[in-house]
Parts: C-alpha cells; structure tokens; sequence
C-alpha cells in the first residue's frame, strides 16, 4: 500500500467569507479515488481527479453543491 499525506479543503459557501476548512491527515490506500468516495459517502458525488505525476494526484468532488479538493502527496 502507498502512503500519501492528505489535504482536504471544503470551500465555505457563505457570501462574504473567503475561508475555508483545511484538514491533514496520513494515510495508506491503494486507490486514493476509492478513499474520497469512501469517506464522502455519496454515490452521486461528482468526482474529478487530476494527477500531476506519479507522487501527485489531485481530485475535485462536488456533493450536492458542496465543493472539495484533496490533494495527495505520496510519502
């Protein structure tokens, strides 16, 4: 199994706030596709995924208007 560090960002949706949540984490999977749908658990989330290399893969959900990025990082 690969070992990434996870970041997890959840745009906040409120008009006039620009922040947002942040998370880190560490974990170990195989298909870092398959960990986003499991934890999201939401069959109609609409994932993207965009991998920079082989160490970097980016994917983009949208759950019902709400918006998430997780950037993985293999360790």
């Amino acid at each position: 199994m690969a070992e990434y560090e996870v970041v997890r960002e959840i745009q906040n949706s409120c008009s006039g706030n620009q922040m947002r949540d942040v998370f880190f984490d560490e974990i170990e999977t195989d298909d870092p596709v398959s960990y986003v749908r499991a934890l999201l658990k939401d069959d109609n989330a609409e994932l993207t995924v965009e991998e920079r290399d082989a160490d970097n893969l980016t994917v983009f959900a949208d759950c019902n208007g709400m918006n998430q990025k997780f950037l993985f990082t293999r360790i």
